[in-house]
């Protein structure tokens, strides 16, 4: 795919000031995401803003998923608004939020049309089946790309391994790992940091 944008495809260097993007633009960024991942925005929305686009680092680009999780509502939908918002203003939030929301929307009401009339055909619950590995897939190398970025520290990794734990074995509810472990976490990098 070839962009004027002469950053667009580069992924060495350093990420650019969000100052100064058109509202225009992160419309059409976060719509072309969304139609790229549909079902499973979050690797998409990785490559984008970090690897073509250079807005982000894969420093801030975690930071914003973290910020994200915490907030109410999807991860990504949080995310570009932030970004949105960083770039221009509320603009840019709304901008960025209606770029990545608009042809969901559409094509959810297509298919769940489509879904009604034909969804209990083989080969539709066969192609359901095959999209669920791929999604999974994508989403387990955004996190093995988020973790090559952070810091590597004794302390990561311990609360890495009981988020595991909790969430993965244990099938605590995420909330109440939350509840603990993020002021745990953060407690600790407090103490490690005096």
């Amino acid at each position: 795919m070839t962009s004027s944008d002469p950053a667009e495809g580069a992924s060495d260097g350093p990420a650019r000031p969000l100052s100064g993007i058109a509202p225009a633009k992160l419309f059409r960024t976060f719509g072309e995401m969304s139609l790229y991942g549909f079902g499973g925005v979050m690797p998409w929305a990785r490559r984008m803003l970090v690897d073509r686009r250079r807005w982000l680092d894969d420093r801030e680009f975690a930071e914003l998923l973290a910020i994200g999780q915490i907030l109410p509502g999807p991860n990504i939908c949080n995310m570009a608004v932030i970004v949105g918002y960083r770039a221009c203003g509320w603009r840019g939030a709304l901008a960025a939020a209606g770029g990545l929301l608009a042809a969901p929307f559409v094509i959810v009401l297509v298919l769940g049309a489509l879904y009604h009339r034909f969804g209990a055909l083989p080969a539709v619950q066969g192609a359901l089946h095959g999209m669920m590995a791929v999604a999974a897939g994508l989403v387990l190398m955004t996190g093995i790309k988020l973790a090559q970025s952070q810091p590597r520290t004794l302390r990561a990794l311990v609360f890495g391994v009981l988020s595991l734990t909790a969430v993965g074995i244990a099938h605590l509810p995420l909330g109440w790992a939350m509840l603990v472990l993020i002021p745990s976490a953060l407690f600790v990098e407090w103490r490690a940091s005096r």
